[in-house]
């Protein structure tokens, strides 16, 4: 597994709750801004729809692309919070 940040080793590191979506990996203000304007405001809504999309990195990448206009570090590093977190608690 490549590096990882620690925003990401601190979002794997504990149960999801009500983390606002900036605290995934690769999300930060800008972003956060656009998927709350998209209706994604929590953590564990970003989630479903990595988990509606079957865990797929493409289709979560292209997903994050139309929905928050993330380039593909962003999306990548966001799918692989998420992924890293779900063999973690799921």
């Amino acid at each position: 597994m490549s590096s990882t940040s620690q925003k990401h080793r601190n979002f794997v590191a504990e149960p999801m709750g009500e983390k606002p979506v900036t605290e995934l990996a690769g999300v930060g203000e800008v972003l956060g801004d656009r998927l709350i304007q998209a209706g994604f405001d929590k953590a564990f809504v970003v989630l479903g729809q990595f988990l509606v999309l079957k865990k797929n990195q493409d289709l979560f990448k292209e997903w994050m692309k139309d929905t928050c206009s993330a380039n593909s570090k962003q999306s990548t590093d966001c799918w692989q919070c998420l992924n890293d977190w779900c063999e973690e608690f799921l």
